[in-house]
């Protein structure tokens, strides 16, 4: 064999050759290759099941090989389209008027300032929309939705659920990428029971009541700013105290805020479990935000994680999937 290899290729012929095989098993011959480009230059409209279909009728005695692979040989040579992944806009929502305690609170950050020890605060305000009630402010070192979260738990205990919140579209109270703009803070508040009111983007006039809070807020507890966040806590509690029961509001006919509040009757008693008769079945999303169904993994929205879905069969290959209704 050596000197076979030596009288063909001299040299080198004696050293060491490739042990990569001429041809891969799953590798696609050349002609089938050649003749989907081909397929697909005559009929750019085409995509990849046409094409391995035309294929199968053209060479009924060739494997035809699987749409994923057709989709693989157009995708290298550059004959796929890339769809531009759309950006889901911030639209707002239709917005209501209640005249009710607890028909609609209103919640937003205060713009962030910086602490006399140099540390940035962002206060969290919760009120209520007919009556001006203040429910919280709380100096908060983020805007996080973990943070957000037993804020409004600790409210909702104390003076039971509103039928609806109003805010605007940022984090925590929306995310642009999720389904329907939704985060995990509003989907809880929609497991709750609790409806979503957004504001247009850039117009702070339809949260106006709120923001006008915030003015009086600033001017009281920020000029100058507390030491810490203890002391500018403190400074939020007086405000609060003050704001509800001491002063007089021009838009309530001089009486407090604490004299046109009445508790909701609506209290909190945590998550109630999802059903639906309706489907054929359900489903609990994956803290990945997927749902797994008929040995697949189909992406949802990680906002849902750990919620549960209908899903139902609508027709042939077209499933629903559902939450909540």
């Amino acid at each position: 064999m050596g000197n076979s290899s030596f009288r063909r290729h001299g040299l080198h012929g004696l050293t060491d050759r490739s042990r990569r095989p001429y041809r891969h098993a799953n590798q696609l011959p050349v002609q089938i290759e050649m003749q989907i480009v081909r397929l697909k230059e005559d009929k750019p409209s085409w995509g990849a099941p046409k094409i391995r279909e035309k294929l199968a009728r053209l060479y009924p005695d060739v494997h035809t090989p699987a749409i994923s692979t057709v989709h693989a040989v157009l995708d290298r040579r550059g004959l796929v389209k890339r769809r531009m992944r759309r950006r889901n806009r911030a639209k707002g929502t239709p917005l209501s008027l209640p005249a009710q305690p607890n028909d609609l609170w209103c919640a937003d950050y205060k713009g962030e300032f910086m602490l006399a020890d140099r540390r940035y605060c962002y206060p969290l305000t919760i009120t209520d929309f007919a009556s001006r009630y203040l429910f919280a402010c709380e100096a908060l070192a983020t805007t996080k939705e973990a943070y957000a979260f037993p804020v409004f738990e600790a409210v909702f205990k104390e003076y039971g659920l509103p039928r609806a919140i109003r805010t605007d579209n940022g984090v925590p109270f929306a995310s642009p990428n999720a389904l329907f703009g939704l985060s995990r803070l509003s989907v809880w508040w929609l497991r709750l029971g609790i409806a979503i009111e957004r504001i247009k983007p850039g117009h702070l006039q339809q949260n106006g009541r709120h923001e006008r809070m915030h003015l009086t807020l600033k001017l009281e507890t920020t000029k100058p700013a507390g030491k810490n966040f203890l002391q500018q806590q403190a400074k939020f509690d007086d405000f609060i105290e003050c704001y509800n029961t001491e002063r007089p509001h021009p838009a309530l006919s001089m009486r407090y805020p604490a004299e046109r509040y009445l508790p909701s009757t609506r209290p909190y008693r945590g998550l109630p479990e999802l059903d639906y008769p309706f489907h054929d079945r359900t489903a609990t999303v994956t803290t990945c935000g997927r749902i797994c169904f008929n040995r697949r993994k189909i992406n949802l929205s990680t906002v849902f994680a750990g919620q549960s879905v209908g899903i139902k069969q609508v027709s042939e290959h077209i499933w629903l999937v559902s939450f909540m209704d």
